[in-house]
């Protein structure tokens, strides 16, 4: 007997394994499309509106890709997440070295981390922000060198993943601790309500 596949319910214009998974966990049935935008900073660009503007061109580069292709229309979701500090936005490292300038920025300090999220659809877009004070442990020069030497803060921004092994060097948070994997699901179930997803039957 063949069992029938249910559709997809969305877009998810991310390559990222642990939005992928946050979504699973959710129940969220999606495809992936690809979004890919020039992510430089603009001049004297805050991190939040950095994340925001970044969502948002995802959301419609994925959702233009969807009409050029006259593939299903449903929703595209996007969402792209940046750390900072003093300022700075702290994207992923460039090579071992950059990785630990940017932890040992981090040492012993709160640090931010913005997600922003967007929904593309019926030709509108969405959009929400998961702002998280992260504070890190003291990180040793030893500790520095073997977390770095674990390959995990290549395709990370700022360098770590909290779902990882570096859950172990973060002190405490403030906000979602989802948000800081790339995916804050609160505000992410909200916007697919309002993009007519249901969840939990509501």
């Amino acid at each position: 007997m063949l069992l029938k596949t249910q559709p997809p319910s969305i877009y998810l214009a991310s390559r990222s394994p642990r939005r992928a998974e946050l979504l699973k966990q959710m129940g969220v049935l999606f495809s992936v499309v690809p979004a890919d935008i020039d992510e430089t900073p603009h001049a004297m660009e805050r991190s939040d509106a950095y994340v925001k503007r970044l969502a948002i061109e995802k959301a419609q580069a994925g959702y233009a890709l969807v009409l050029q292709k006259a593939w299903f229309e449903m929703p595209v979701l996007a969402a792209d997440t940046t750390v900072s500090i003093d300022g700075e936005i702290l994207g992923k490292p460039q090579d071992d070295e950059d990785a630990y300038r940017m932890l040992s920025l981090m040492s012993g300090r709160w640090h931010e981390v913005h997600t922003g999220i967007a929904v593309a659809h019926a030709g509108h877009v969405a959009m929400e922000i998961s702002s998280t004070m992260v504070q890190m442990d003291d990180l040793s020069d030893a500790v520095l060198r073997a977390y770095i030497a674990t390959g995990e803060p290549k395709d990370k921004a700022g360098a770590y993943g909290i779902q990882g092994i570096a859950g172990s060097l973060i002190k405490r948070i403030e906000g979602s601790y989802s948000g800081v994997m790339g995916l804050p699901v609160y505000e992410t179930t909200k916007l697919l309500k309002q993009a007519g997803i249901t969840l939990l039957g509501a």
